[in-house]
């Protein structure tokens, strides 16, 4: 690839390798965050948006800290794409060894598993409504360990720690960029 990658470069590579409903939603979910953030911090929204919709494309294939992003970032490096946004997708697992040393980066880490636990958070709703879910229902709803225990929660906080936002704001932020999506999350609006 000697062109930037588009965001249909990157569904189709997504998609290549994923198939699962889940992780496809979760994908949106972060991509749609990215942008969010991106707007924020006046930063490339469709590069940012990009990185967050293959962050874990490789996931559903290689789900063990052993594969994951290992495989996922030497296809990535195999087929051309920029080595700083291979740098960024790696740099969401610790495991991985690469420093949050750009914006982009700790954007990543911060909403990854925030936007797992958002989604969780609405399941558990009556109306199911992303756009209704409140900053101090998830605070509390991270306190609770058997709530959606697959969410690492030091992860959540350690990600608006590196991003220097309060995490009331984080939430609400991630959760509204989602809410822009709920459709293609098989979430309802609310509002």
């Amino acid at each position: 690839m000697t062109d930037t990658p588009s965001r249909d470069d990157a569904w189709a590579l997504l998609t290549e390798f994923t198939d699962s409903p889940s992780l496809l939603k979760h994908a949106l979910a972060v991509e749609a965050a990215m942008r969010a953030y991106a707007r924020r911090f006046g930063e490339d929204e469709a590069s940012w948006g990009i990185i967050g919709l293959v962050h874990d494309f490789d996931y559903q294939q290689n789900p063990t800290e052993d594969t994951h992003l290992h495989v996922g970032t030497r296809i990535l490096r195999e087929r051309g794409w920029p080595e700083g946004w291979i740098r960024v997708i790696a740099s969401h697992a610790d495991y991985m060894g690469v420093p949050r040393d750009t914006l982009g980066a700790r954007v990543l880490f911060a909403v990854d598993e925030l936007a797992g636990f958002l989604t969780a958070c609405a399941l558990v709703r009556p109306d199911r409504s992303i756009a209704e879910v409140r900053a101090a229902s998830v605070k509390k709803k991270l306190k609770d360990k058997a709530f959606a225990r697959s969410v690492n929660r030091d992860d959540v906080r350690r990600g608006a720690e590196e991003l220097g936002v309060e995490l009331s704001e984080h939430i609400e932020l991630v959760r509204d960029a989602m809410a822009t999506i709920a459709d293609q999350l098989e979430l309802p609006p609310g509002g």
